[in-house]
């Protein structure tokens, strides 16, 4: 229990202290999360709305592959990409393996199929009347789709929330892809991964602590949002 409490204190202190490399895990972590959430609602929210909305051939096989790519393993993707930017890989030339570009782009599988997923939900969820309505006041397909999406958007705000917290609290793509450099693609969770193991056990607590309190104001901000 000494210990615990010990370990506690010093992650404390690091945190009130701004310690360096605290800081630089936190800043790389929230850069690349934000940015890969910022490209997955680009796609993964009009995807969703489609899906939604829409009645075309091959609807059901697009569900059951967006439910099947929720559950995609990290270590898979990491795998994957790792495999279209290394050296050898198609896109090696560009040089992105080990940079926060790798990490972004695997983030940004991960997030897109639960994005568009809880987009869909919340569109199919919706009130039935409101797209045709739309419709059969003179707008178009594409403007009666975001009047929908208007009308759920605390849903799609926490699909959204979704999406970052997934890839916020993921390890295995950012260390396959990053490499987990210090000061340059070291994340939150790798670098608790990897103080932990050399027996740093309270600096992994203090980024811990960060990605708690991270998550707790995200679901704050959500929370006021749908209050107001």
């Amino acid at each position: 229990m000494g210990y615990l409490l010990e370990s506690l204190g010093t992650a404390l202190g690091m945190i009130i202290h701004l310690n360096g490399e605290v800081l630089g895990a936190v800043g790389v972590s929230l850069a690349t999360s934000l940015t890969a959430t910022v490209f997955s609602t680009v796609w993964g929210v009009p995807l969703g709305a489609a899906v939604g909305v829409g009645t075309f051939p091959g609807r059901r096989i697009i569900l059951t592959l967006l439910n099947t790519l929720m559950a995609l393993p990290t270590v898979v993707v990491g795998l994957l990409l790792f495999g279209l930017f290394s050296r050898q890989g198609p896109l090696g030339g560009l040089g992105l393996l080990f940079t926060p570009w790798a990490m972004i782009a695997g983030q940004t599988v991960l997030a897109t199929p639960i994005i568009a997923n809880y987009t869909l939900s919340a569109v199919t969820g919706a009130d039935p009347r409101i797209l045709p309505t739309a419709l059969t006041l003179g707008a178009g397909r594409l403007r009666g789709t975001w009047q929908l999406l208007l009308e759920v958007r605390f849903g799609v705000m926490a699909a959204i929330v979704a999406g970052f917290g997934r890839v916020i609290a993921e390890v295995g793509v950012a260390m396959m892809l990053g490499g987990n450099i210090r000061g340059y693609t070291r994340t939150m969770t790798t670098a608790i991964a990897l103080e932990t193991s050399k027996g740093e056990f309270a600096f992994g607590l203090a980024l811990g602590m960060v990605l708690l309190s991270v998550a707790l104001m995200i679901n704050l901000f959500l929370n006021l949002m749908q209050q107001r």
